[in-house]
């Protein structure tokens, strides 16, 4: 939080991306009890996945437990995670589609999730708890043009050919679903902020296979809007930006959204980072996933590098994407013992 709120400290905090998740035995075990969505909508489990990286590593921010979906899953769209191959919704792919979902189920159906949230708030908030009472809690959600990517494409892909196809041959019905995305996921975060956390995310995963003129419509201005929708509320909010592979288009999202901190992404050069971003300007990142996976020296020169590239500046250690499943957990607590060292 002291970060978020403008100050950099040495050493940085630290947390990492999917850092609950199937590299973990503890996580490992409770997949047997129920599946992803209904562990993401069980606060009870959502609690005890969330704390399993903080009851490990003493991580700087506990994020939680949950999936950047719930959002259109609450307005009736079919949501199943299917093994191997991840999301698969009906799409929205036409006019009637659309009409179909419906906001106003978004508070009952994620109650759950805000549950979840009041009950971490208060276990971290107490001194003999995980994380000592030192632990911030982080919400997030998906940014809208992620979100519509899994909510038109109807699956993950590495192109998203559909969606990017409908913002150029159907602008009116794409811009009516992003702007339909913008008005619930601010929304759904200021009640998340409400519920108990203290700081929250934007993902845009996908943001970088958007051209420039695209990335400003899609991503800047819908992220900004956003933010000013939350902060409308609680102007003390602070907010994360993760706009993945936005390459030249970071300095204006930076600039333009309005966020505390920006997310880099393991394609970030520092050194261009540092150049192009106002000194005051908050990042989070980048410690590539495959160098957590190979662990030794070269975790710890890349670690190395990181760290003093960016030491001066407002910086939280994370990286670049999120852990990935094959990452021995031994490598990630000599992560946090090496950014933690003076």
């Amino acid at each position: 939080m002291r970060v978020l709120q403008g100050e950099a400290l040495w050493p940085p905090p630290v947390w990492l991306m999917r850092q609950a998740g199937r590299y973990l035995p503890e996580f490992r075990a409770m997949r047997e009890r129920a599946d992803f969505l209904t562990r993401c909508l069980t606060p009870e489990i959502a609690v005890e996945l969330t704390l399993q990286p903080i009851r490990r590593y003493g991580m700087d921010g506990a994020i939680l437990f949950s999936d950047i979906l719930i959002l259109p899953w609450a307005m009736g769209q079919s949501l199943e995670f299917v093994d191997g191959e991840g999301p698969v919704m009906a799409p929205i792919r036409d006019e009637a589609a659309l009409e179909r979902l419906d906001p106003a189920r978004i508070p009952e159906a994620t109650a759950p999730v805000l549950e979840a949230l009041r009950r971490l708030r208060a276990i971290l908030d107490a001194p003999d708890g995980p994380g000592g009472g030192n632990t911030t809690l982080l919400g997030f959600t998906g940014a809208p043009f992620t979100v519509a990517c899994y909510m038109v494409e109807g699956r993950g892909s590495r192109e998203f050919a559909s969606v990017r196809q409908m913002a150029y041959a159907q602008p009116e019905l794409f811009e009516r679903l992003i702007g339909l995305l913008e008005e619930t996921t601010a929304a759904y975060l200021g009640a998340q902020l409400d519920a108990g956390a203290e700081a929250v995310m934007l993902f845009d995963s996908w943001a970088g296979l958007l051209a420039p003129d695209q990335f400003q419509k899609h991503v800047i201005e819908p992220t900004r809007r956003i933010v000013d929708r939350v902060r409308a509320g609680r102007p003390q909010a602070r907010i994360i930006g993760f706009p993945r592979l936005a390459g030249l288009s970071l300095p204006e999202y930076a600039a333009r959204t309005g966020v505390d901190v920006v997310g880099l992404d393991t394609g970030c050069d520092l050194n261009q980072v540092c150049e192009l971003l106002p000194p005051q300007m908050g990042v989070q990142g980048n410690l590539d996933p495959l160098a957590l996976l190979a662990g030794g020296q070269a975790q710890a020169d890349a670690v190395t590098a990181i760290r003093e590239r960016l030491r001066g500046r407002r910086h939280i250690f994370n990286l670049g994407h999120g852990v990935l499943q094959q990452t021995p957990p031994e490598h990630v607590a000599a992560l946090v013992a090496q950014v933690r060292a003076a």
